[in-house]
């Protein structure tokens, strides 16, 4: 049973907390994005700052020298540092979204999963690194098909020193920066087995496609990554095959909303920035643009409360039908929430603020991403129409989730 009394975690946290770390790191973020943006280049002094506040351990156990955070928590500390950067806000979330799903499957899901104890000895290796600095991409998309897990073409199969894997992936943030990658694969034997390896970017046979010339998010550096490795066979994450599909059911913040808070956090962004231009300009006598500044305030803090929820629920009764629909409403409006906000404050500043190199400019397309990274604001949407109607939403429709 679930109660609807929340816990003391949400997106607003005592000073000292791992957000509080995150809101410090922030305005170093913002000085920064602007040249990223406009370069395209990674953020590699962003990751610098978050290996050296500890970030990158915020979701491993205690006992493996981690922060021992739960999903609000991140969700904490994502908003925060999606205030200063989007971008670096984005990429810290893939890696979130790797330690995070590894740290929750407990003594209990491993038996139900069959997860042997090399495999957990292995897993605790992995967060162990990420704790102590290492961080984490994720190679889950292809061109055609987005990120359905069954769908896709990269394949693997075993063979004497482990697996091979062979395929290609795109919209790999921090492609090229990344000390690992999260890859989603096929089985060759049995196509409707999907399981998930860890590869290590020193890896041969492991290659960068610099392809990433994008209309937001550019500073993410979400490049193609082609692979023709072998990897030992603890690679292989949980130790058994197929469990990734499984795991989507059982998980799917960290694949549907753990993008969520970011997108708030990129919405208050663009309120904070109209703000500040529209003091500058002495714009805020206008009645029209005050009260497009009130509209926006009030979207972001019910996409914020919304967020919230969902991340509580998380915690709290992880699985869950409820939970699984509060994860699917918390993308939805985040995304559809800061394109909206967004392009209404942009509006509020005025033609100057349409200038490359202005906040709101940036912003302004960071945010049009977020209903178009997956799952998408129209796939959201559907998934909670077929489970409003009362059928299935993980089976029940025209082309499958995963």
């Amino acid at each position: 049973m679930t109660t609807d009394t929340a816990p003391a975690t949400s997106l607003d946290r005592p000073v000292g907390s791992l957000d509080a770390t995150a809101a410090r790191l922030a305005p170093r973020f913002a000085a920064r994005a602007a040249g990223h943006d406009a370069a395209g280049s990674f953020p590699v002094d962003d990751f610098a700052d978050l290996r050296a506040a500890g970030l990158f351990g915020v979701l491993v156990p205690a006992r493996l020298g981690g922060a021992g955070a739960g999903f609000a928590d991140y969700a904490a500390v994502a908003y925060q540092l999606a205030r200063g950067s989007g971008a670096t806000a984005l990429v810290f979330n893939m890696h979130a979204s790797v330690t995070g799903a590894m740290s929750a499957v407990d003594s209990a899901l491993a038996s139900a999963l069959g997860v042997p104890a090399e495999a957990l000895a292995a897993r605790d290796t992995l967060l162990r690194a990420a704790a102590d600095g290492v961080w984490y991409a994720v190679a889950m998309s292809e061109r055609g098909v987005g990120s359905r897990l069954s769908q896709l073409a990269t394949s693997y199969e075993r063979v004497p020193d482990g697996f091979r894997i062979r395929g290609s992936k795109t919209f790999v943030s921090g492609a090229g920066n990344a000390d690992g990658y999260l890859v989603a694969a096929r089985s060759a034997a049995d196509g409707a087995v999907v399981s998930q390896f860890l590869v290590p970017a020193g890896a041969d046979g492991l290659r960068v496609e610099q392809t990433w010339d994008s209309l937001g998010m550019r500073a993410t550096r979400s490049d193609d990554l082609h692979l023709d490795v072998t990897v030992p066979a603890e690679a292989l994450l949980g130790g058994v095959e197929g469990l990734a599909l499984v795991v989507a059911q059982l998980m799917p913040h960290w694949l549907v909303a753990s993008y969520a808070a970011v997108y708030v956090g990129v919405a208050r962004a663009a309120v904070d920035a109209a703000v500040a231009h529209v003091g500058q300009r002495g714009l805020g006598h206008l009645p029209a643009v005050r009260a497009r500044i009130g509209r926006a305030d009030a979207a972001v803090e019910a996409a914020r409360l919304v967020v919230a929820e969902a991340a509580r629920r998380v915690d709290t009764a992880p699985g869950e039908a409820e939970t699984n629909r509060w994860v699917w409403r918390a993308k939805l409006l985040a995304g559809t929430t800061a394109g909206e906000v967004a392009a209404s404050m942009l509006e509020a500043a005025g033609t100057s603020a349409s200038r490359r190199g202005h906040p709101l400019e940036r912003l302004f397309r960071d945010a049009r991403c977020g209903s178009l990274q997956p799952a998408t604001s129209d796939v959201c949407a559907d998934w909670l129409g077929v489970a409003a109607l009362g059928d299935d939403p993980d089976h029940d429709g025209v082309a499958p989730r995963w």
